[in-house]
């Protein structure tokens, strides 16, 4: 179908789609199902997706140019409609819906609840039929050591079921049980009922009975001390620092009486990290990482409604808690809410942590989240196989005759329209090359594509001539060029050596962050400066859109592309590195500025530089607020002000 229609050809004729809560279903020609939704309201809700088509968001429109039809089926309430929509997205896997990538990375511990005589395992298979998962665990050795420290407290089972079998079968301990690392009945000390009784502290304990076994054990302790039972003293005393050992590492973060699933979220337009920590008894037992790919344009509260439904799809009542802490509720919470109290049988309620040290958590589960995500595009980036297909897309993509190797990506940043600064960052067969980023000053300017027109010029003057005369000249005519070694606490080491002429280097490919105004600027700086067989792109950061010079539409990449992670890697690497350069030129100002007053050293003016941000905010500052700086008084605070103020 055209791009220019103004809406589809299936769209349903005005009062065909009820007005009933129900869950919809967007069909191909083949009549495969490409996305599942739900609505409170099917006419209000389908009617969005059959807007004009340039006002829908790039992949939503995507999504409604591939289907073919649209279907809904209406259900009697808003919970229903969960329950469909959870059910059709597991049976048909739309490729338009948010797709889910489990991390499988993390050890958890096990116990194998249906065996005879259950045993704890360290495992990475979550299909063990009949078994209690605890964690995840960030290490292998994390797990086995709080195994090592409980079985002091709960000696259970820790050997395999050959060695259980054959100890009794023939009446001999188990090898585990004669060196004192397995409780169960195989070492020939408990018989099967007292091993499973024991089994089912263990569990308890793990599971947040922690409180109720210290103090147990500790008037036990009591008692045999008491009755000058030394021995059993100690070991009850051993069994408590056990104890001990394993609650420091996991230490209480909430009230004792907590139970909550806490979920951190960063994403962009492409993808989302979620960190879900599984909170029993006022602490974190569990961390489990998501990596989400968007298809549609979904965010926020939506994503939220999407990321509950995936984790209590298929969850048993007693994993579901009684509260669940998220960044920002779902429009349909007190929906979801009911179909979480209806799976787990008890009241359940989903609240925004906002203050306390429920919010601090989140905070750390939204820090994780966020490197994470990073972590996950960087990856995209730096795999071998997927540099080489990244590049291979970007040449489709862009019509260039070949991959391009060398890439330059520009970025300009400006506080309120001063103090105008630009990055250029170079990446090399899709890795960075830090020692030849550059950044440059620009004294004078209009607006940003003016800046940009500027610093591409200077840069494509000096293609063909060597270095060094290249830095030379700019910084005459008001650039800045990173100097060698350069190192910041806000940035990496950007020059080692200078001794081939790097900067003369020729890119195939230069990428600006914007879009068309942002292009047109350098497509016109190419243009002056005769060097027009160099590819050029800008990425526009809203839709994540790609545009090539005097077109009117632009190039949309898939989500899944490893050229669309290439070129945002591109782009926000080159935004970091201008914010990064516009700070040490802020910091280098001040310290200039406030270096002739008397009785100022080094040290306040980094306080004042913290304090105030910048110059400006500080000559706007009165004396009287200059003194609340500590180890500022009045009569320094009096001479910053006037030595401000008289510039």
């Amino acid at each position: 179908m055209a791009r220019s229609a103004p809406t589809v050809a299936y769209k349903p004729r005005p009062g065909e789609i009820p007005t009933n809560p129900g869950v919809y279903r967007f069909r191909d020609r083949d009549g495969r199902v490409l996305y599942v939704g739900k609505a409170k309201n099917l006419r209000a809700r389908l009617s969005n997706y059959f807007a004009p088509l340039h006002t829908l968001h790039e992949r939503t429109r995507r999504m409604v140019l591939t289907a073919a039809s649209v279907e809904w089926t209406v259900v009697a309430t808003d919970v229903d409609s969960l329950q469909l929509e959870y059910q059709w997205i597991k049976e048909f896997d739309p490729p338009f819906n948010v797709r889910y990538r489990d991390d499988k990375s993390y050890p958890f511990m096990a116990v194998t609840l249906a065996d005879e005589a259950p045993r704890v395992i360290v495992t990475r298979n979550r299909r063990i039929s009949g078994a209690k998962y605890f964690g995840p665990y960030p290490k292998v050795w994390a797990v086995h050591d709080t195994i090592d420290q409980l079985i002091r407290v709960f000696p259970i089972r820790t050997c395999s079921d050959a060695s259980y079998r054959k100890a009794m079968a023939t009446g001999r301990p188990c090898f585990p049980g004669q060196i004192g690392r397995c409780g169960g009945p195989c070492s020939m000390k408990v018989s099967i009922d007292e091993h499973r009784a024991i089994v089912d502290d263990f569990v308890a304990f793990m599971a947040g009975g922690d409180e109720r076994f210290a103090r147990e054990l500790t008037a036990r302790m009591r008692e045999a001390s008491a009755a000058q039972d030394y021995e059993a003293a100690a070991q009850y005393r051993d069994r408590l620092q056990a104890i001990d050992a394993v609650l420091k590492r996991s230490a209480l973060v909430l009230s004792e009486d907590t139970d909550a699933d806490l979920f951190g979220i960063a994403e962009d337009e492409l993808a989302a990290a979620v960190q879900h920590f599984v909170i029993r008894g006022g602490r974190v037992r569990g961390v489990r990482a998501t990596t989400i790919e968007k298809e549609i344009d979904i965010a926020g509260a939506d994503l939220v409604d999407q990321i509950l439904q995936r984790t209590y799809g298929d969850a048993a009542p007693a994993d579901i808690p009684k509260q669940v802490l998220v960044p920002v509720l779902p429009d349909d919470a007190s929906d979801i809410e009911d179909w979480l109290r209806e799976r787990r049988g008890r009241n359940v309620s989903i609240q925004v942590a906002q203050r306390g040290r429920k919010s601090e958590l989140l905070a750390t589960a939204t820090l994780n989240a966020q490197q994470a995500l990073m972590l996950y595009k960087t990856r995209r980036t730096s795999d071998y196989v997927a540099r080489t297909q990244a590049l291979t897309d970007l040449q489709e993509a862009l019509g260039l005759a070949e991959a391009p190797l060398r890439i330059e990506c520009f970025d300009v940043s400006h506080l309120s329209g001063t103090n105008v600064v630009a990055s250029m960052v170079v990446f090399e067969d899709g890795l960075p090359r830090k020692d030849q980023y550059r950044s440059f000053g620009v004294a004078e300017t209009t607006d940003d594509t003016d800046s940009l027109y500027q610093v591409l010029t200077r840069r494509l003057a000096y293609l063909d001539r060597p270095e060094d005369a290249m830095e030379d000249e700019l910084r005459t005519a008001g650039g800045e060029v990173a100097q060698p070694g350069a190192s910041s606490a806000d940035d990496e080491a950007v020059v080692s050596t200078r001794r081939k002429p790097r900067f003369a280097y020729r890119p195939q490919l230069l990428v600006v962050d914007g879009g068309q105004p942002q292009v047109a600027a350098a497509a016109r700086a190419l243009r002056d400066a005769g060097h027009e067989e160099i590819a050029l792109c800008g990425i526009a950061k809203r839709l994540e859109e790609v545009w090539l010079p005097d077109e009117d539409y632009p190039v949309i990449l898939p989500r899944t592309s490893e050229a669309l992670y290439l070129l945002q890697r591109l782009r926000d690497e080159a935004h970091r590195f201008a914010i990064s350069h516009q700070r040490k030129r802020r910091r280098r100002d001040i310290q200039s500025v406030l270096a002739d007053v008397p009785g100022l050293g080094e040290a306040r003016i980094r306080a004042l530089l913290r304090h105030f941000g910048s110059v400006a905010a500080l000559k706007r500052a009165t004396p009287e607020e200059i003194t609340e700086l500590p180890g500022v008084g009045p009569k320094l605070a009096a001479a910053i002000h006037a030595h401000l103020t008289s510039r």
